[in-house]
């Protein structure tokens, strides 16, 4: 049996592979990515370049911006720790209040005799605890004129003569206020007109009745 000694044989195994072979030895999958990676970059070729100055202006405006938002942040923090010093014993003299409450009970009970030595040592409990809470920022809510619904707190009324009503008759409890904040709204009995027969208040015009 004689080998093949054909020299072209060998000179075609030997050639290089044209393109259209190496494309046939990609799989589909690479075939896509390589067109996409193609496109891409064509796109990219044909954006235009961003000027120097509207890349100074973008950045500009983001430094502003920037700006901006630290400065709103400084002031809240600032306003926060502003309140947080303000109103940092809020709690503490929102619990001493019914001490104080009790305490102005043994006065009135106390004030029977003031000359006794019991009276004499309240009533400078009660001047010290005044300091104290002025020192605090603490102060009483008015009562005198008419019912405030933000201040006030209507635990009763009592009937009053015509453009008398709306007025605070009694306290039964003090309110308190710490610097601009309400710690506690003064209870007080508020006027009204009275009612006639009718339900109706006085002074007032009855509404008219349809005829059944």
């Amino acid at each position: 049996m004689q080998a093949n000694t054909d020299p072209t044989q060998d000179r075609d195994d030997d050639r290089p592979e044209t393109e259209a072979d190496l494309d046939a030895a990609h799989s589909p999958e690479e075939q896509s990515d390589e067109t996409e990676t193609q496109e891409e970059n064509t796109g990219q070729s044909a954006e235009e370049p961003t000027s120097p100055e509207k890349e100074a202006a973008k950045w500009k405006e983001v430094s502003l911006r920037t700006a901006a938002e630290m400065d709103n942040l400084r002031k809240r923090t600032a306003r926060e720790r502003e309140d947080a010093v303000r109103y940092a014993n809020a709690r503490l003299l929102e619990e001493l209040l019914p001490v104080i409450d009790n305490f102005e009970m043994g006065m009135q009970a106390a004030s029977e005799d003031t000359s006794s030595m019991i009276y004499i040592g309240m009533d400078m409990v009660r001047k010290q605890l005044g300091e104290f809470l002025s020192a605090q920022g603490v102060k009483e809510v008015p009562t005198d004129g008419l019912f405030d619904p933000n201040l006030h707190d209507a635990v009763a009324q009592e009937p009053c003569d015509k453009g008398e009503e709306g007025r605070i008759l009694k306290v039964n409890r003090r309110g308190y206020m710490l610097k601009d904040r309400l710690l506690r709204p003064a209870s007080v009995v508020v006027s009204r007109l009275p009612e006639n027969e009718d339900g109706d208040k006085d002074g007032e015009p009855a509404p008219d009745k349809e005829n059944s």
